[in-house]
């Protein structure tokens, strides 16, 4: 179990260290698109902005730009006359709502964008941002009125006199947008900083088309590693499950043949004996029990020869018509002879002189071992076996069945492997070399 549970625990550590591999792979995969796609973008917007400025000389924003103007000139004399403070900021606010609906609506650019998008072959909707960084009014005497200021626009330089920075005026921007352009523009009667950006709102979209094939990849590999750890896993745990049987094997083989072994070294003894040899009771008491040790201790010997060659050469079974129930009826009661009439057993065949082609030997041999296993795996008394057969269509049914222990589900799938044994808890109790399903 502490070895099972090593295996497990390295084979989920190394799944975990390539899927965390992979996700880093993947992850870097998506940052480098994703920088590849904004630079393409920025790129073309630049070429747009020069081919905008070339040929109408504009920017996209000289409308917007006149109405501020106008707007500025009426709200500096306004701000200028102001002495309370709450009123000044109020005002301050609705400037700069004022200037930043001019901004969106009277431009130009976006429309251009999308038109010079479109003729390049590239993706034409997008949504646009306006962000305010400054504005500030100026007077006739050039005395500037500072009204908005962006807290991350005003960290690229010392604050100038009388300038407040507070958390309201921060305004940060997404990072999936593009920026297209920055803008300073100074009138007669403002300053304007703003910065235009762009959002592609199925740019997500476009950069998992473009690292589909890496994903795949990575999780292709990763299916790969699992299913090769799977079949590297069960083989392993066949291999030891074979190996234990071996050992079963091998430790049962030992003591079924040292059992008859010793029983005929006692009884040569017992014969030696001088009170024996004038018994002739018994003499033939011992000379039938080791005659029934040899004959046990031949079975043996003979099952697994015979099962050594079978997987050496062709299995060749020797066919002859018999009468199936007569043959039943024999082994039955051999069985009940041999073994002492150890059991109950009950005759239930119906075949009515039906014949078939069998091989006499293995068939009586497979049924011994039937029976064997019913008295053998029994914990009551007396035991019990029911022996029933009958023919349907073309078919005989021969059913073995008993009063004793059962066969757990999880090992009737292995009753018929070479050397397993059902055991109960790791542990058998009772004896045998896990042949005898296997020879049946």
């Amino acid at each position: 179990m502490k070895f099972k549970n090593t295996i497990q625990a390295l084979g989920i550590f190394t799944i975990v260290i390539l899927v965390a591999a992979q996700l880093v792979l993947v992850k870097n995969i998506w940052k480098q698109k994703d920088e590849m796609f904004n630079l393409r973008y920025r790129m073309i917007s630049q070429d747009a902005l020069e081919m905008l400025r070339r040929r109408w000389s504009t920017d996209g924003f000289d409308t917007a730009r006149m109405i501020i103007s106008a707007y500025s000139d009426q709200m500096v004399k306004e701000v200028a006359q102001m002495k309370d403070d709450s009123l000044l900021a109020s005002k301050k606010k609705d400037i700069i709502l004022f200037v930043t609906k001019v901004l969106t609506l009277e431009q130009d650019l976006s429309q251009f964008l999308s038109v010079y998008f479109e003729r390049m072959g590239f993706e034409k909707d997008f949504n646009y941002n306006i962000v305010l960084n400054r504005f500030e009014l100026i007077t006739d005497f050039d005395e500037r009125i500072p009204v908005y200021i962006n807290e991350e626009f005003a960290g690229r330089r010392p604050p100038r006199q009388n300038e407040t920075r507070t958390k309201e005026n921060r305004v940060r921007t997404p990072s999936t947008e593009i920026l297209v352009k920055g803008d300073r523009t100074e009138g007669d009667h403002f300053r304007l900083d703003f910065d235009f950006y762009i959002d592609f709102s199925d740019k997500q979209r476009v950069i998992l088309r473009d690292t589909a094939a890496s994903l795949a990849l990575s999780i292709l590999s990763i299916l790969v590693v699992v299913i090769l750890f799977l079949i590297t896993y069960r083989n392993l745990m066949e291999e030891r499950r074979l190996s234990n049987l071996k050992t079963d094997f091998i430790n049962n083989m030992t003591h079924e043949l040292k059992t008859p072994l010793s029983t005929i070294t006692v009884a040569g003894r017992t014969l030696e004996m001088e009170k024996i040899r004038k018994d002739e009771s018994k003499i033939l008491e011992t000379a039938k029990l080791i005659g029934k040790q040899s004959v046990h201790l031949n079975q043996l010997i003979n099952m697994i020869l015979e099962i050594s060659m079978w997987e050496r050469t062709q299995f060749a079974i020797e066919k002859k018509k018999v009468k199936i129930d007569d043959v039943l009826r024999e082994i039955v009661e051999s069985f009940k002879t041999g073994c002492g009439n150890c059991a109950v057993i009950n005759q239930k065949i119906n075949l009515d002189g039906v014949t078939a082609g069998i091989d006499v030997v293995y068939f009586t041999t497979l049924l011994n071992n039937l029976l064997s296993n019913a008295v053998k795996y029994s914990d009551k008394d007396p035991v019990v076996v029911d022996v029933e057969a009958f023919a349907d269509n073309n078919n005989i049914h021969i059913k073995v069945a008993d009063n004793g222990i059962g066969i757990s589900k999880s090992d009737q799938k292995h009753i018929f492997d070479k050397f397993y044994r059902a055991s109960s808890g790791n542990i058998h109790k009772y004896k045998g070399l896990g042949l005898g399903l296997y020879y049946v």
